[in-house]
């Protein structure tokens, strides 16, 4: 038996390639979504069987009992262009079976080749079945495709990029490409956000001119937050916590006792695509950590209002977290930690020497390896047209689980 998973192109099999094409018409069984199922159909010898089906298990389970000599999987687009095939790729090679991928026209081809540009510049994303925030997208400068879907269609990004101050960058909307009734719309990323596109439709952001947005390092000044009367966790410390957890791209933390958002949008920025949750228990400062949250533009940043450790059972597992506040329960706070999971970085700041001592005692007798590290605060003032540092208060770290 041979097995092909094979990429259909765009649109109504206009662009299939002609290996796609006679592989077809030698399969003895075909599966595939219900739309690519009815368009192959022509295609096909005569007596072979075609299954709607887009489940890796059902195909999976109709491909072991299968007796013919070719099977074929179809798929909408390339294959290895944010295609469900990796999916059953990995079952078949479980399985021991094995398999040809042979790809199509993607839509991102095709939309290059509607706009007369290339694309081996643009970057590359997909909503489907992803946390995505398009501001941090575009933060190279780029142009940046994105493959929408779901709740995050064209009209949405753009709703959320032009509340991230991007409203006046280009977008252009390409709509069931490939397709008779295919449609390109194109104007400013705030016009854009009241666009109703069909689900099949895809949508470029062009920066054009504008620089980049700018992608902040740990330690953002800070004057660039908003802090009201909430305690904010200074610059330094904020580097020195982001330097210890060493958060990387992709990875869900939590910040409890969040106060301002100050680390919340740090490590939101760090995270990214990740995703933060902010878990503070006073309205006040839940406020300041939205108003943050939307200077930023950290759309992965999520606010839990509430008392920890109760409202933790309820978060994702974190591979790290930040404990800036316990309001008098950091052992419980620690020790759903550690049952969540037992691998997660932990940091922990204080700012009296007795409470860093028994957080660290605590953190130790939990099974973590831990260091603790004594950063001071400073402040500045000019003085007869000098520029004077001023000593500080000093701020204990208290660090488990990450290398020391």
């Amino acid at each position: 038996m041979r097995i092909f998973l094979i990429g259909a192109g765009a649109g109504i099999g206009e662009y299939l390639s002609v290996r796609a094409a006679i592989i077809i018409r030698k399969a003895d069984l075909l599966l595939g979504s219900p739309r690519l199922v009815d368009q192959i159909n022509s295609r096909m010898k005569e007596g072979a069987v075609r299954k709607a089906m887009t489940s890796p298990r059902e195909i999976m389970e109709e491909l072991v009992r299968f007796q013919g000599e070719v099977a074929v999987v179809m798929y909408s687009g390339d294959t290895g262009f944010y295609s469900g095939a990796r999916h059953l790729t990995k079952s078949l090679e479980k399985a021991g079976m094995t398999y040809e991928l042979v790809p199509g026209v993607s839509s991102v081809q095709l939309f290059a080749a509607r706009l007369g540009r290339p694309w081996q510049n643009w970057k590359l994303c997909s909503a489907h079945g992803r946390i995505l925030d398009p501001a941090a997208e575009m933060e190279e400068g780029k142009p940046v495709f994105f493959l929408t879907g779901g709740k995050l269609g064209p009209a949405e990004i753009c709703r959320q990029l032009t509340g991230a101050g991007m409203g006046d960058l280009t977008a252009v909307i390409g709509e069931r490409l490939g397709m008779p009734e295919e449609m390109l719309y194109s104007g400013t990323v705030r016009e854009m956000q009241e666009a109703e596109t069909d689900s099949l439709s895809v949508l470029l952001v062009d920066p054009g001119e504008a620089q980049p947005v700018r992608h902040w390092l740990p330690g953002i000044p800070d004057s660039r937050f908003i802090r009201g009367n909430v305690p904010m966790t200074k610059r330094d410390i904020r580097a020195s916590i982001l330097a210890r957890l060493q958060i990387r791209p992709g990875e869900t933390v939590w910040d409890v006792g969040a106060g301002t958002g100050s680390v919340s949008v740090e490590l939101a920025i760090a995270a990214r695509p990740g995703r933060v949750f902010a878990v503070e228990e006073k309205q006040e400062a839940c406020v300041l950590i939205r108003e943050n949250r939307e200077k930023f533009g950290v759309r992965n940043l999520e606010i839990t209002e509430g008392r920890a450790p109760e409202t933790l059972e309820n978060l994702p597992k974190p591979d790290a977290v930040f404990i800036g506040g316990s309001g008098g329960s950091l052992t419980e706070i620690l020790e759903c930690t550690r049952r969540v999971n037992p691998e997660a970085r932990v940091c922990v700041s204080a700012i009296v020497l007795e409470n860093a001592a028994r957080a660290g005692e605590q953190m130790e007798a939990l099974g973590w390896k831990t260091e603790v590290s004594q950063i001071m605060t400073a402040s500045s003032r000019n003085a007869g047209g000098k520029h004077m540092m001023l000593g500080g208060n000093p701020v204990w770290l208290i660090t488990g689980g990450c290398d020391a």
